[in-house]
């Protein structure tokens, strides 16, 4: 439910790869004796942890800057003071973040190993052991991000400052910008007849009867029927969320509510239709469990849909109005329709109308590959970022060959270079300090290391 954007791969920082691998990497060769090799502050690095993090590098691929033996412990206990700091500043990270995270994780999995069925036969486990053993490691993980991002949420950088760093720089130290491209979008959603609507409906309201007669809980059937995967298994529950980032329709419900024993009317949102149960009030945020479930899309629905855009798009070819004039009118993307149906790259460094290819939607980049410059391609099924499925035609605005950044033309990624370095300056500064002002016990193995902090050994 929350309007937030979760990379594909995660990222595990410091260490240089973004997702645990589907091998089992529980399994470390030979016999090895466990035993505290470090400690950081109050916390124990165990031999296991180590070998574990060898282990799971190797099948990746990864290299370490020196000597692994050195590298792999650091970068542990590196992540120990970024947890530690976290828990002095009170970050938190919610259920439901986590739930998205490993969901996005095991969906890498599931891709990687061909099926569900395959990746359960090969980790030996189910995907709901799986989601319970990932949940600390993706706890940790976000936690360390947020205080990282918390850190450097205060360094700004002038353009002066950015012209400065590259007036001077070799041309082969400029970095290089992948080919780049602008496209726009008409969608249509296909029509869900009221049959699958209102048997949707009394789905929800048998849900509601059972909870009011107390057969079973709320929780239990978020668990069992709800289609929100970043919630089901958290039993429904979004954590304390405030209005701004929710549908407005759920808001409206959600902060109506005010009896926790009672269960909600039936609300409709962008993503589906949902039943809601308060769980608490804090301020102006409201903890909430909900079920959410999706009217299932007919295939002649789809072949309709289809059918109309590629009218559309023949139109358009023959040009008796323009794509913008379209996506105006005809295009059920809010997001799209009032900006000419261009669409738009938000990402940390802002908004940009300019998508790198694998930074587009899967389905949107496959058609936009195949067109040349001002094509608009014929109408295809994909499945958009609320998780529904709707049809699409797209038109390649502009596309921009790959070529050694220039200030002129592509300040905004140059503008992120400095400030990426600037930001790794203040952790590196940070690491120094915390390394000084923190306990730290090395087993006598290490304290010949070549560390990339100083500091450690005293």
């Amino acid at each position: 439910m929350k309007k937030t954007v979760i990379a594909a791969l995660l990222f595990v920082a410091g260490c240089g790869f973004a997702a645990a691998s589907p091998i089992d990497s529980t399994a470390v060769s030979g016999s090895v004796v466990d035993e505290v090799v470090w400690v950081v502050g109050d916390e124990p690095i165990l031999r296991s942890d180590i070998e574990q993090m060898r282990l799971q590098a190797a099948q990746e691929g990864v290299r370490f800057k020196g000597n692994p033996d050195c590298a792999i412990p650091e970068q542990i206990a590196v992540q120990k003071l970024f947890l530690h700091q976290a828990a002095i500043d009170s970050i938190e990270v919610t259920e439901s973040e986590i739930a998205s995270g490993i969901d996005q994780q095991i969906e890498y999995w599931i891709q990687m190993a061909g099926s569900r069925e395959k990746l359960e036969e090969y980790k030996r486990q189910t995907v709901s052991q799986m989601r319970v053993q990932l949940h600390d490691d993706f706890r940790d993980r976000q936690m360390v991000q947020k205080m990282r991002e918390k850190l450097v949420e205060d360094v700004k950088v002038t353009p002066a400052e950015v012209r400065r760093y590259f007036k001077d720089l070799p041309q082969d130290s400029l970095p290089f910008v992948p080919t780049e491209v602008e496209v726009q979008i008409i969608t249509q959603t296909p029509r869900v007849g009221m049959e699958e609507i209102n048997r949707v409906k009394d789905e929800l309201r048998e849900y509601t009867d059972r909870v009011t007669k107390g057969e079973t809980s709320f929780a239990t059937l978020a668990r069992l029927y709800s289609e929100d995967p970043g919630t089901a298994r958290n039993g429904g529950e979004l954590g304390y969320t405030g209005r701004s980032v929710l549908d407005q329709n759920f808001a409206t419900v959600a902060f109506g509510l005010t009896d926790p024993k009672k269960v909600s009317k039936i609300v409709e949102s962008e993503f589906g239709y949902h039943i809601i149960q308060l769980i608490d009030k804090r301020g102006d945020k409201v903890n909430v469990r909900h079920i959410l479930r999706k009217p299932i899309v007919s295939d002649e629905a789809i072949s309709q849909a289809i059918v109309r855009l590629d009218s559309i798009g023949d139109d358009l070819r023959a040009r008796k109005f323009t794509f913008e004039e379209a996506a105006a009118y005809v295009s059920d993307d809010k997001d799209t329709r009032n900006n000419h149906g261009l669409m738009a790259n938000t990402s940390e460094s802002g908004r940009t109308s300019k998508f790198q290819m694998q930074d587009l939607p899967q389905d949107v980049a496959r058609v936009v590959d195949t067109l040349q410059v001002g094509q608009v391609s014929q109408a295809f099924q994909m499945t958009n970022e609320r998780g529904k499925t709707v049809c699409a035609i797209v038109k390649l605005k502009n596309r921009t060959e790959g070529h050694k950044a220039t200030v002129t033309e592509d300040f905004q990624i140059l503008k992120n270079v400095v400030l990426n370095k600037l930001r790794e300056e203040k952790i590196r500064k940070w690491l120094t300090e915390k390394i000084k002002a923190t306990y730290v016990r090395i087993n006598g193995d290490y304290r010949d290391c070549d560390f990339e902090y100083h500091g450690w050994v005293r």
